[in-house]
């Protein structure tokens, strides 16, 4: 038997992907997670051949999950499965551990096939993703500036982009708002920016939302 476990905080992604796995696997147990909190509950309890993740949960965008699935159950193949754009977040989350990085978009032949490429101990790429990561590096084009970001710069840069506070991004990462306030001076610097109107205006020109 296979068991998954999908980690969305929208019903309706999780019913979709419920009405595909039985198609491609029988017997099955999916379990379904509206957010952290209640994935990580699940995986105390149970152990899942793979985990579909959306990487836009309701405590924010954050890697933390992410890692930390990587590092406690590395056994565990993790597929992401988001609306968020692959040409920013893909080489960012399969450079950390993922299985794949699939689109929300993707026709329903393209989910299956990512599905078992990676339960199968492989590696999804879209067709476009793959020619832009082999582009990328047999020319070592560098021409997008988020790719000089750290990961934390990277996460703080997306929370600043949904309107978040130094402050509320102090709370939600759990780290002082001085560091923060560093993190942002460093972050803007790489950028060649001074402010988030600015950055709120250079985002969408490499894919950032």
């Amino acid at each position: 038997m296979k068991k998954f476990l999908l980690v969305d905080d929208h019903h309706v992604v999780r019913s979709g992907i419920r009405e595909i796995l039985p198609e491609l696997y029988k017997p099955v147990e999916i379990d379904e997670a509206a957010d952290e909190t209640n994935a990580l509950e699940k995986l105390k309890h149970n152990q899942y051949d793979l985990i579909m993740l959306d990487i836009q949960l309701p405590k924010g965008y954050s890697f933390a999950l992410a890692e930390f699935l990587f590092i406690k159950y590395p056994a565990i193949r993790v597929l992401i499965f988001s609306t968020n754009s692959e040409s920013m977040y893909a080489k960012r989350f399969l450079k950390a551990g993922a299985k794949g990085f699939l689109s929300k978009q993707a026709p329903l032949e393209e989910i299956k096939k990512a599905v078992n490429l990676v339960l199968n101990g492989r590696r999804y790429v879209s067709e476009a993703l793959g020619r832009m990561l082999a582009g990328e590096s047999f020319n070592g084009n560098k021409n997008n500036p988020f790719d000089k970001l750290s990961k934390r710069e990277f996460e703080i840069v997306l929370k600043l982009l949904s309107g978040n506070s130094v402050k509320e991004i102090s709370r939600s990462l759990k780290i002082e708002a001085s560091t923060i306030g560093a993190h942002k001076s460093n972050l803007f610097c790489k950028l060649g920016i001074t402010n988030t109107l600015q950055l709120k205006e250079l985002a969408p020109d490499h894919e950032i939302h």
